[in-house]
């Protein structure tokens, strides 16, 4: 049995999601509400009481009588009320088999997701092909001591926290609009400090809306020196994972390093929680970059990220690329291609 459901059904995108034996805040219905780039859906292949999930974002294609499905920003990919591993593979190829019978009934051109990085979805996902390596993500395993994972850090990284303790920095969490507002003022200006994509920056309701839930558990985090906030972050707490969501410092405490502070103090946060992982993500693009330079200052332990990037109507992906006079062996890193502006 196949089901489509949209944003107007809350009941049961969270009903599924919650009863999955693997999901993150990523895949909620609440996260989803907060999407602006298209439309969410969630597709949901049944055999009796054993199910496939798969939460997807609907986009027109401009021009044109066809459609493809992206992802929200974070790691999301399909999940189920088994692990995707342990899945019989009949069951995954009648998924196969209905999901296909889907996207061409449907006019859909091609579909991308970013797989969780935790959840191993890639059996299901490599029966049709198109997943992509992208690169890695660091992560901290809070099973072990906190001195073991100090010991990992990088001198760098080990000097910042030991000035911090010096200088009497603490970290708060804190609630409400004014926090809100103080997050979002210094996320904002380190965005545009950086020069970061469009797609970075936010809308007032999704900042607004983000920890506004049951769903999952989203904090506000402040670093002060005195009573002056440095950085601010928002993680999320999910199911043994914590995630390093968004975080932004104000320009002038950057050569204080405030935010190597603030990871070694989320970690500690973790193992009161009783969260299991710390990700703190990727390099830009997840590329071996400065960016994951600088979070591999915490970790040695990288695992894949992986993204699936499938071509469900070939004919119609090449008069699109086409139009656009994009070749499609040409060496860029984005899908679909058509969309490359």
């Amino acid at each position: 049995m196949t089901r489509i459901f949209s944003i107007h059904d809350k009941r049961e995108w969270t009903f599924y999601v919650r009863n999955a034996a693997e999901y993150d805040f990523y895949h909620t219905w609440h996260y989803h509400s907060l999407e602006t780039d298209g439309s969410p859906i969630l597709f949901v292949y049944q055999e009796f009481a054993n199910y496939i999930a798969f939460p997807l974002i609907k986009r027109a294609i401009p021009g044109s009588e066809y459609f493809d499905l992206s992802c929200v920003y974070g790691f999301s990919g399909p999940l189920s009320n088994h692990k995707i591993d342990q899945l019989d593979d009949f069951f995954m190829e009648n998924f196969k088999k209905a999901f296909l019978s889907f996207l061409s009934e449907e006019n859909y051109v091609s579909v991308f997701t970013r797989m969780h990085p935790f959840y191993n979805q890639q059996p299901l996902l490599n029966k049709f092909g198109g997943v992509h390596e992208n690169g890695k993500t660091v992560i901290i395993d809070l099973s072990e001591s906190i001195e073991d994972q100090r010991n990992r850090y990088k001198q760098s990284a080990m000097d910042a926290i030991k000035h911090a303790w010096k200088k009497g920095f603490r970290v708060e969490e804190e609630k409400g609009p004014a926090a809100l507002a103080t997050f979002v003022e210094i996320y904002t200006e380190s965005m545009k400090r950086v020069g970061a994509n469009d797609k970075y920056l936010f809308n007032d309701r999704y900042f607004s809306n983000l920890c506004n839930t049951s769903e999952y558990d989203a904090r506000i985090l402040m670093v002060y020196d005195g009573e002056t906030v440095m950085s601010s972050t928002i993680i999320t707490f999910t199911n043994g994972i914590i995630q390093a969501h968004l975080v932004g410092t104000r320009a002038e405490y950057l050569n204080q390093s405030p935010t190597k502070f603030l990871v070694d103090e989320i970690t500690k946060i973790g193992r009161i929680e009783g969260m299991r992982y710390y990700n703190l993500g990727g390099g830009l693009g997840y590329k071996h970059d400065k960016l994951f330079e600088w979070k591999s200052a915490f970790s040695n332990q990288h695992i894949d990220f992986k993204s699936w990037r499938f071509v469900a109507n070939p004919t119609i992906y090449q008069v699109l690329l086409d139009e656009k006079g994009i070749q499609e062996n040409v060496e860029i890193d984005f899908f679909p291609l058509y969309r490359y502006a």
